[in-house]
């Protein structure tokens, strides 16, 4: 197990989003084996990663899966120790300002004060007790301001598959007779979000420094974020109320397919940010390899029983029998489900293009 921390909230409860199916990493990733129960940032399961990450500072009885129902006993397998009463299985996919309006008024009813830690089950994070700190930091300065914070990773690259935040001015604090401590989490008004963006915009955002990357990781009180979307989201307002009283079936039956950033973060006045203080990386598709797992002095990454000879910079996928790769440069290959996959490592991201040209049964692999 992780080791402990000193921190201790019995407000704090951890919600993880573990519903994607993960196209980008087919054929490995399906919507019967999505990419959140892979191996692919350490040699267990992404979504068993993300459990262990935050336990220390959130014990399971607070934790929450959010999924669909076909995906309940997949993560369960890569989970040991999960219960039933871990999951809050989605009734259909709606996005995720509806999912997380959703488990906000699930905490709310359990816990009026209930502070509701947002992550994502597709994340590499190092080191661990670093993001756990700042998390907690976090989640007190959610208390003190009364805001709506996501965590902003300093971007260490032009990166165009992210979203943006300007960072604004710095909050003060509401006690101004509290002594300054230099050893707390500083955070800051979002000035703007940002979509992603063409290389140059990124490039100019890497040199201004006013910019971080949208991790997509939140923290705030489960009754905040309900209050600001039923101010802020026209598209939930009228329903939040129905919601809070329990009627979750006709929620999800009126709610439309939303997320989070464009229906509340970005129209609200009361978000903030903290910048992260570990290592991030959203794991998004085959290239990703290249960051998140350790490479030979060829640069070649492999996953199950690869070989690369006389090779570099590939990445192999093995988990059908074993892939070799001779003489060849900077490609992903991928065995897996009876299939074959080989496509340049920079064509990785493209790989929905893909999927749209390919018969149903390629894409499923059911």
């Amino acid at each position: 197990m992780p080791e402990s921390t000193s921190f201790s909230d019995p407000h704090l409860w951890t919600v993880i989003l573990a519903g994607g199916v993960g196209s980008r990493f087919w054929p490995a990733s399906t919507p019967a084996r999505p990419k959140q129960i892979l191996p692919l940032a350490s040699e267990q399961p992404l979504i068993r990663d993300t459990v262990e990450r935050i336990l220390p500072l959130v014990p399971q009885e607070r934790l929450r899966i959010l999924t669909g129902g076909h995906l309940a006993d997949p993560i369960l397998g890569a989970v040991p120790g999960l219960e039933a009463g871990n999951f809050l299985l989605e009734p259909r996919a709606a996005g995720t300002a509806p999912v997380l309006a959703w488990a906000a008024a699930e905490l709310e009813r359990r816990d009026p004060d209930a502070v509701m830690v947002s992550l994502h089950a597709d994340h590499v994070i190092q080191p661990a007790e670093a993001f756990r700190r700042l998390i907690a930091d976090a989640a007190a300065l959610a208390v003190e301001h009364g805001r709506l914070f996501t965590i902003g990773a300093v971007p260490t690259r032009p990166e165009t598959g992210y979203g943006y935040i300007r960072v604004g001015a710095p909050l003060r604090k509401t006690d101004p007779t509290l002594a300054d401590d230099e050893t707390r989490t500083a955070g800051y008004q979002v000035a703007e979000f940002v979509e992603k963006p063409d290389r140059a915009t990124a490039e100019r955002y890497l040199e201004t420094g006013e910019y971080l990357w949208n991790t997509g990781l939140f923290i705030w009180r489960a009754a905040d974020l309900l209050d600001q979307l039923e101010r802020h989201t026209p598209e939930l307002a009228e329903l939040i109320p129905v919601l809070r009283e329990g009627g979750t079936e006709e929620f999800f039956r009126r709610a439309p397919t939303l997320s989070i950033d464009e229906g509340l973060l970005e129209r609200s006045d009361r978000v903030g940010v903290v910048r992260a203080t570990f290592d991030w990386d959203d794991v998004g598709a085959w290239d990703a390899l290249y960051r998140t797992r350790p490479a030979d002095e060829r640069g070649n990454v492999t996953i199950g029983e690869g070989y690369a000879v006389e090779s570099y910079g590939s990445a192999l996928y093995a988990d059908d029998g074993p892939v070799v790769a001779f003489g060849v440069e900077n490609l992903i290959v991928v065995r897996t489900g009876g299939v074959t996959f080989v496509a340049h490592r920079d064509r990785a991201p493209e790989l929905k293009t893909l999927l749209g040209q390919l018969p149903e049964r390629l894409r499923t692999l059911d």
